[in-house]
């Protein structure tokens, strides 16, 4: 069971993960052929599908490997991993909302900071 947990896991954080990375890449070569914004807003929602199932399902099976594991919920490096990816989604959630007022330098400035919060969640796991 533990086996087929952290493999759904770990596919459901590099769906996430890595997507960030390729909608960055598609965001950036659609702007430098000029699409339109309605294009930009369509894959963003696209990804955003993607992105919240995978996250969910990822909180999902985190949570069911710290039971299955006998994490201990006082572990400090648990902690640095959940308040990461709660720092993530507070910020995830706050940019779908306001995206739409932020210039595109704002936005691109957002959506650094959550890749980096990414890529420091997998360094926390890893670490866990």
């Amino acid at each position: 069971m533990i086996e087929i947990n952290r493999a759904v896991h770990l596919v459901a954080a590099a769906v996430w993960v890595g997507g960030m990375i390729t909608l960055a890449a598609v965001v950036f070569a659609l702007r430098r052929q000029g699409v339109s914004r309605d294009v930009l807003r369509a894959a963003a929602r696209a990804f955003a599908y993607v992105s919240w199932t995978a996250m969910v399902v990822s909180i999902l099976t985190g949570l069911a490997q710290i039971q299955l594991l006998h994490i201990r919920w006082d572990y400090p490096r648990l902690h640095l991993k959940l308040a990461l990816v709660a720092t993530t989604i507070l910020i995830a959630f706050l940019h779908q909302i306001f995206a739409k007022r932020l210039g595109p330098a704002s936005r691109g400035m957002v959506e650094l900071v959550l890749l980096v919060l990414g890529l420091a969640i997998i360094v926390a796991a890893v670490r866990l």
